[in-house]
């Protein structure tokens, strides 16, 4: 995707916000370490956000990794009977994020589609590099598929769904799912990535100024997948799997002005070509991270609902 002049795209709301941003003359997130990144990004991640929704259920627990290491993980329902699970990886490039930055979507998320929301506190890079991450996020959903019932969760009504980097994470745990026999009812992706190399025409026209950065990308990627030979696995690249037939439905939510939109329309196209279903939504005039900006941009509030309502269709079949 490319554009003269890719800044009147934009809506008046992200315009705003980006200016607002830009005055705010914060250092970079590439220019920090890891851990300042981290703090920083924790301390920002809800200004644009909404209220939290209140639930019935909210529980905070562990779940024990392939290696013995214990999990984060924070349960959302809104009522106590058993119902479908959406198991929600965060984004944040493999390095930030955590439980507490997604906390106000996955309660949205929940609450929208009547649905469980198990979100996922997996390890980051560059202390846990890959496939770290996408190990933790495959064993969460073979522990639900598993135990799940043990919590109120349906078995049988799964879904896997992320932002971001979650978006990459969980379109691998279903192409895994597939390989391993667990049924998944959904694979629900914001803008997720799906690239080996960050070579799209889109990389080229949305780098610089649209809240993520071609700098934050080598960033992310350096620190959590530092061999650039390994960035061709399927498990980092979904776009480089071999075969994706018969993986679960998709539901892709896309910012136009976003570095990692063509990537996304090349993963959507790369399901249907194998035969699943996808349902695609592109939101025009946004950029990278405008499904946290609830009270600022309207098409935060139109994605979480298209979403819910991916959701509620894909645990009703």
């Amino acid at each position: 995707m490319t554009h003269r002049n890719p800044r009147a795209l934009l809506t008046p709301a992200m315009h705003g916000v980006l200016e607002r941003m830009a005055r705010a003359g914060k250092v970079p997130l590439h220019a920090l370490t890891p851990q300042q990144a981290r703090a920083a990004y924790e301390i920002n991640a809800g200004v644009l956000d909404l209220a939290p929704m209140k639930l019935n259920r909210v529980k905070n627990f562990t779940l024990p990794m392939r290696d013995g290491f214990e999990v984060p993980v924070r349960l959302y329902a809104p009522g106590d009977e058993s119902l479908p699970v959406l198991v929600y990886l965060h984004g944040g490039g493999f390095t930030l994020g955590s439980i507490d930055t997604h906390d106000v979507l996955c309660r949205h998320l929940s609450h929208l589609a009547h649905c469980a929301v198990l979100s996922v506190g997996y390890r980051l890079a560059p202390e846990h590099c890959f496939p770290t991450a996408f190990e933790d996020a495959w064993d969460a959903v073979q522990w639900v598929a598993a135990h799940g019932a043990e919590k109120g969760l349906d078995p049988n009504r799964i879904a896997v769904g992320g932002d971001s980097a979650g978006g990459t994470l969980a379109a691998a745990c279903a192409v895994q799912a597939r390989d391993a026999g667990v049924a998944l009812r959904l694979q629900l992706l914001f803008y997720p990535g799906c690239c080996a190399h960050q070579d799209t025409p889109s990389h080229k026209t949305f780098g610089h100024g649209f809240v993520l950065e071609a700098a934050h990308i080598d960033y992310f990627f350096d620190l959590y997948i530092p061999d650039v030979k390994e960035r061709e696995d399927w498990r980092f690249a979904p776009l480089m799997a071999d075969d994706v037939e018969g993986v679960a439905h998709a539901w892709f939510g896309l910012a136009e002005c976003d570095p990692l939109v063509d990537e996304g329309l090349q993963y959507a196209d790369k399901l249907r070509t194998a035969g699943v279903a996808v349902d695609l939504d592109i939101y025009r005039g946004v950029t990278h991270e405008f499904i946290k900006m609830g009270r600022a941009i309207a098409e935060a509030r139109r994605a979480h609902t298209d979403a819910a309502r991916a959701l509620k269709h894909a645990f009703s079949d």
